[in-house]
């Protein structure tokens, strides 16, 4: 197992390990803005609370959960690893190498994965630490639905009527959007999953994965904002 050991605390060990965590949490985005669509339906909030104690109450997403929170933690960990040893293999900061060809968004990825942690910190404070800790949100009961739920519905609501709380998300989907454009390419070049044949068309799956996956995002608070 030394073998083993010794390629997670490497450089290549580490990026693997950011590249799968990434991949991982990607997916999820997909899962979670599928579900948080229902944000939109006009039903007076039964679709997304019913869909959200469900989330809440199933046993095997209470395991996935666990691994989500174990990966994003993970994730953030490495990157701030990754950035440090850059920072000091270069003698600058991460953010300001001058590499041929590289992104604004390549020389900012630890920048935009802490603004990405500080939006979710907000989120998690302001809407799943309510629903699981404390008695602030309402009861309702739906006909069709025997157990009363909890109306995290309202909670969101209210939330984005206030527009400042709108632009920290706008500002927080933005930052996902430029961090996943270039986490997306980068996760298949660091498993060596190029080709000059494929490669283009992963990066233009990416393009396409990140601006429709934020854009799904941006809409929730948009349209509670300016509709509701």
């Amino acid at each position: 197992m030394n073998w083993f050991t010794r390629f997670l605390t490497s450089s290549l060990g580490q990026k693997v390990i950011m590249s799968l965590t990434g991949i991982f949490l990607i997916l999820f985005l997909l899962v979670h803005m599928s579900g948080n669509l229902q944000l939109l339906s006009d039903d007076g909030g039964r679709s997304f609370n019913i869909y959200a104690a469900f989330m809440s109450h199933n046993p095997f997403i209470k395991v996935i959960s666990i691994g989500l929170y174990a990966g994003i933690l993970l994730h953030a960990i490495q990157g701030i690893v990754l950035a440090l040893a850059n920072r000091k293999a270069k003698g600058h900061k991460y953010s300001s190498g001058k590499v041929a060809g590289a992104t604004w968004a390549s020389k900012n990825m630890a920048l935009l994965g802490i603004l990405i942690f500080a939006f979710l910190c907000l989120h998690m404070g302001d809407f799943w630490v309510k629903m699981r800790f404390t008695d602030q949100l309402t009861m309702v009961t739906y006909a069709g639905h025997d157990e009363a739920v909890q109306d995290i519905y309202s909670r969101v609501n209210v939330a984005f009527q206030q527009l400042w709380l709108v632009a920290v998300y706008l500002i927080g989907v933005t930052a996902l959007c430029i961090h996943l454009v270039h986490g997306f390419q980068s996760a298949f070049q660091t498993l060596g999953l190029t080709h000059k044949k494929y490669t283009p068309l992963i990066n233009a799956i990416g393009w396409i994965y990140s601006i429709v996956i934020c854009a799904g995002f941006a809409i929730m608070p948009l349209y509670h904002y300016f509709l509701r």
